[in-house]
């Protein structure tokens, strides 16, 4: 009954991709400027109404409620485009998203990138503390994660440093080089926003890297970052990114 479920489902999806493909747009290229804002505001419109098949696993505005799927609100236009054309032509697997990406048109793609670049993004709370094992009333001074017994302050201390340092005797680069002081990542660049992204999320992709899973970066600039980063070290980078204000 769930494989029936999950394949109506997708066949729905598609569907609904499959008509907005078909549909004129107004939307233009913006090839060779992907930094230039005013030549992305062409496409919000339409691209408003084809992302309406996103908001399952987005949000209506970008703004995912699950940790997994990534929030793309405020997200460089450029770069999300950049990741479906990866789905699309198989250099990104997810059976999901290239079964969906594979029914855009390069239209579809920047129309529906213009709409969530403007969106504005969530902050992230951190998470709720836990009850300590051998007593259930006593609450601990501050929030622990599952993988390890370092409380989140702790993990974001070692996050900052590594974000903003790098590990010099791992040869770790700084992740500000990139993606900024603010985690605004860099426009001509097309390196992607990170703040306030999920913590989930940046976990898994980093992980992606590190395993050759996904392997759709630059020069393998983030499989030789990622391979030389402890799963310690990942989850304290992507808890400090998850915090980060926009």
């Amino acid at each position: 009954m769930s494989n029936k479920l999950f394949t109506v489902g997708a066949i729905l999806i598609l569907a609904i991709f499959s008509g907005v493909s078909q549909a004129k747009g107004d939307g233009v290229s913006c090839e060779g400027v992907p930094f230039d804002r005013s030549c992305w505001l062409n496409n919000l419109y339409p691209g408003q109404k084809k992302a309406e098949a996103c908001a399952g696993c987005h949000g209506q505005d970008g703004n995912s409620t699950m940790g997994l799927f990534p929030k793309l609100a405020g997200q460089h236009p450029a770069y999300l485009v950049k990741q479906l054309v990866a789905f699309k032509n198989g250099e990104r697997t997810d059976l999901s998203m290239q079964s969906i990406a594979s029914s855009l048109s390069d239209e579809d793609m920047r129309d529906i990138a213009a709409f969530y670049s403007e969106q504005g993004i969530s902050e992230n709370t951190p998470p709720e503390p836990e009850v300590a094992e051998d007593d259930d009333d006593d609450w601990g001074d501050s929030e622990t994660t599952a993988e390890n017994s370092l409380t989140i302050d702790e993990l974001v201390a070692i996050g900052r440093d590594l974000y903003r340092n790098g590990d010099v005797k791992n040869k770790v680069s700084a992740c500000i080089a990139c993606h900024g002081p603010y985690g605004q990542g860099n426009k001509p660049a097309v390196f992607p926003r990170l703040a306030s992204q999920h913590a989930d999320y940046l976990i898994k992709s980093l992980k992606d890297f590190k395993s050759d899973e996904r392997n759709n970066n630059p020069y393998s600039m983030m499989h030789m970052i990622a391979k030389k980063m402890t799963d310690e070290e990942i989850e304290a980078v992507a808890h400090y990114i998850a915090l980060m204000k926009k």
